[in-house]
């Protein structure tokens, strides 16, 4: 018999009386936390939430930059680094915040993109320097990104995410989830996903403004930064949209806000530092568009000249050289391909572990050669909450490293592709071939012009590896403009793949 009790059943009222007391409790101390993590913004004044202290921020930008610096990688040319960070380190200086252990770097990316973590470590692609043509326009860049940072976009990001927790009880504030977002945990490129809103990405152009202008560049270079993306993001389509733009305002606003700033600003008639010709020195030789050093794909046959091997994937595949993978997916997307570095544990020992993970079934291991080097090769299928999936893994030692090849999808998708992708991955093999083996990728040559001419004569004159289009964007001049004897000019050259 289910027993009830009456409204003036006396345990009824204490249980009562104690949740109201507990939930009471609960909402006291998280506006108690809440109060005690107020701290004043050092570029506004004003008071406002933050659960990351200073020293956990800066612990999160360093695990971050760490990680950065392991999966997209710092290019390779120490003036140009020390260049970038001088002019960074300078405008930083005469931030809100200047003690922080600010850290600028170069990565070697052809994306158009900069940004910042938590903490003063600020990045920007090789890609995004291609595209810019004075000192001034990169102080622009980086002074945008400081502002990110001494604003404490990030962290009061993280802050918020954490104060959602709230509600479900004080000793949910530092759930697993939110410890790896607030740096208390494993923190990796998880900072690259924080989307800045667009009242930070306006604060912060208008705190680059500043910055640049205090430091003594010329902040109306930051106007042909913005033209720039706006061109990219016209001529290119949304595929190709420029990273740093993706989540910015839409530039054509930005360009007319900055020059109401400029017009506001009463700057100098003169004084005010460009440096177009300092700053294209550092760009000669400077890597343009994809390395195909670090793999590329000559119709469903991938090659990685630097480590030395080839795969093949199923024809009709849509593929994906990726940071840290190289990625097919099947026409009815119901099947994938995945190839990455797995460390330099023996491929046997790699497939046991693998096929040890929880909720994992396999079937029998083989360790045959695979094209004459040692390998690891096992069917499985894998069972969570989502689904099964089933599937084909191969761990594959080459030149002291271990890549993993995994095929997997639906079970019908398996099925289906079971054939294709069995021969994928036994079509892993030492790369011979001695022309992908040379493959370099293209540079930027800076060229004098001896006498005036249009940007149509100037590539008919010294052709590049792009289009007209791309070598008019990259020196921020249109297709058809007259450009004065003297002018410095980039043009692309080198990069062609071999037959």
């Amino acid at each position: 018999m289910l027993k009830t009790h009456s409204p003036s059943d006396p345990k009824r009222v204490a249980r009562c009386g104690d949740a109201a007391a507990a939930h009471f409790l609960c909402v006291l101390l998280g506006a108690l936390i809440i109060l005690s993590a107020c701290a004043t913004n050092p570029v506004s004044g004003r008071r406002e939430l933050s659960l990351v202290s200073s020293s956990q921020e800066i612990a999160m930008g360093r695990e971050g930059a760490e990680e950065v610096a392991r999966s997209i990688g710092i290019y390779p040319d120490g003036a140009l680094q020390g260049y970038v960070a001088n002019i960074g380190k300078k405008m930083a200086a005469n931030s809100e915040r200047p003690d922080l252990p600010w850290s600028f770097a170069v990565v070697d990316d052809p994306s158009v993109n900069a940004f910042a973590l938590p903490g003063g470590y600020i990045f920007v692609t090789r890609g995004m320097l291609a595209h810019m043509n004075s000192e001034a326009q990169l102080a622009a860049v980086l002074g945008h990104e400081i502002g990110h940072v001494t604003a404490k976009h990030s962290v009061s990001q993280i802050s918020r995410a954490q104060l959602t927790q709230l509600g479900l009880g004080v000793g949910y504030v530092l759930s697993e989830d939110l410890r790896r977002i607030g740096g208390l945990a494993d923190t990796g490129l998880g900072l690259l996903f924080l989307k800045f809103g667009r009242d930070d990405e306006n604060q912060s152009d208008e705190l680059g403004f500043r910055y640049a202008l205090d430091s003594g560049y010329d902040p109306r270079e930051m106007v042909p930064v913005f033209e720039t993306l706006d061109r990219m993001s016209a001529s290119s389509g949304a595929e190709r949209l420029p990273q740093w733009m993706s989540t910015h305002p839409d530039p054509g606003n930005r360009v007319a806000r900055t020059e109401e700033r400029v017009r506001n600003a009463s700057l100098p008639a003169s004084g005010l530092r460009v440096g177009r010709d300092d700053y294209l020195g550092y760009l000669d030789g400077l890597t343009f568009g994809a390395d195909p050093r670090l793999g590329y794909f000559k119709g469903s046959a991938f090659y990685h000249p630097k480590m030395a091997f080839r795969l093949t994937f199923p024809d009709g595949w849509k593929t994906n050289n990726g940071v840290n993978a190289v990625v097919g997916v099947s026409p009815q997307e119901d099947a994938a391909i995945e190839l990455s570095l797995a460390g330099e544990e023996p491929p046997a020992a790699a497939v046991a572990k693998f096929l040890t993970q929880e909720g994992m079934a396999a079937g029998s291991t083989s360790t045959a050669a695979i094209n004459d080097l040692s390998a690891a090769m096992a069917p499985f299928s894998y069972t969570s909450s989502q689904g099964v999936l089933a599937g084909q893994v191969a761990f594959i030692a080459l030149d002291g490293k271990t890549f993993r090849i995994l095929a997997y999808g639906s079970e019908q998708g398996e099925e289906r592709n079971r054939k294709a992708m069995h021969v994928t991955l036994t079509s892993f093999r030492r790369l011979t071939d001695r022309g992908a083996l040379a493959v370099q990728p293209a540079t930027l040559e800076l060229i004098t012009l001896d006498r005036a001419m249009t940007m149509e004569e100037f590539n008919q004159r010294y052709p590049s590896t792009v289009p007209l289009e791309t070598v008019a964007l990259i020196n921020g001049r249109l297709e058809v403009e007259r450009v004065a004897k003297g002018t410095r000019l980039k043009r692309v050259t080198g990069g062609a793949l071999p037959g």
